[in-house]
């Protein structure tokens, strides 16, 4: 019996357009994404960089753009917040205990809630026991340490808690620690379908 929920954030609730930042940064001058532009996304979405640390590794690689530049084409990939998602999760909320379980950075996450502003982040935030960003805890998915930490805190049985996110490895992982999972296919998928795949 699934009694608690743990959410994804980005394409589960928050659209993203994955190529807007790839594309931004190439007007920027970037020829394409490396390895150590992977490597400072890793480490600042575990919090083990600052703010300044990680333009700085941009600023190297786009000597020509300037860091609102940069800025914005790393936020391109934050698209829309459809607004029946949340109205879902309330009612989720009622009867389940939930979850949010995000690999995000701490610039992703000011933006997102800028763009959408006091009133409706807050009522996101509110239909969830808690909310973890990677950037905070100092793990990402899909290390098996970042569910054993919602499991042992909050007392989460494994076998009652559905673990909802758009990549393979995240919910494989998941699945190892012996938690029920919805790898959601983005584009064919979405998370208000959830009753009708008759996974609760």
């Amino acid at each position: 019996m699934i009694d608690t929920i743990i959410f994804d954030f980005g394409d589960i609730f928050i659209n993203l357009d994955k190529q807007g930042t790839i594309s931004g940064l190439q007007k920027l001058g970037l020829k394409e994404w490396n390895a150590d532009l992977d490597r400072l996304n890793l480490l600042f979405e575990t919090g083990d960089i600052s703010y300044d640390d990680f333009v700085t590794g941009f600023q190297k690689q786009l000597p020509n753009a300037s860091i609102k530049e940069i800025l914005e084409a790393w936020n391109a990939v934050l698209a829309d917040f459809p607004s029946y998602r949340l109205d879902f999760l309330k009612e989720l909320s009622k009867k389940y205990r939930l979850f949010l379980l995000s690999n995000t950075d701490s610039i992703h996450i000011a933006t997102f809630e800028k763009k959408s502003g006091a009133p409706f982040y807050t009522d996101f935030y509110n239909c969830f026991e808690k909310v973890y960003f990677s950037f905070e805890m100092g793990l990402r998915k899909p290390d098996p340490k970042i569910y054993q930490v919602l499991l042992d805190k909050h007392n989460l049985v494994p076998g009652n808690t559905l673990f909802i996110d758009d990549k393979t490895e995240n919910t494989n992982s998941a699945a190892t620690l012996g938690i029920k999972v919805w790898n959601l296919q983005v584009g064919k998928e979405d998370v208000v379908d959830l009753f009708n795949k008759e996974i609760l």
